[in-house]
């Protein structure tokens, strides 16, 4: 099975930020801060996962779902922009789900990945729906 792999660079209240790299293609992503694994308002911990390309009945269309996330459901990779804190006054298109970009900049004064939607869609044909095992990893681990 196909190994991607998501080193995390950066972590605050704008969001959490890094490099997506699959069959030698690298993205930029962005997820919400880290804050204990709380649903909705957190990133998922570092860790192994299972992606499979399921139906979203929430977006109505197939995408990747990452599977068995500890006291976590429903976690996809889908386009947005902002992932910031909301109880910190930032703006957050996302509840947990990893976000792709073609590069990271500003909206708004909130730093944010840019060109997500063409990136993600880059990511799916690359990718071809087929399942992967997602690595996450914090820093140069």
């Amino acid at each position: 099975m196909e190994r991607v792999r998501l080193v995390r660079h950066e972590g605050g209240d704008h969001g959490t930020f890094g490099r997506l790299t699959a069959k030698g293609i690298s993205f930029f992503s962005g997820e919400l801060p880290w804050r204990d694994n709380s649903p909705n308002i957190s990133c998922i911990p570092a860790g192994v996962y299972r992606c499979v390309w399921t139906f979203s009945p929430r977006f109505k269309r197939f995408m990747y779902l990452v599977e068995a996330v500890d006291k976590r459901t429903g976690i996809r990779k889908h386009s947005a922009n902002l992932m910031g804190d909301i109880k910190k006054g930032f703006k957050a298109q996302l509840n947990g789900c990893i976000s792709l970009g073609e590069r990271l900049g500003w909206i708004d004064g909130q730093k944010a990945v840019l060109l997500s939607a063409p990136a993600m869609r880059r990511f799916e044909n690359l990718m071809g729906g087929k399942p992967f095992v997602l690595e996450i990893t914090n820093g140069n681990s």
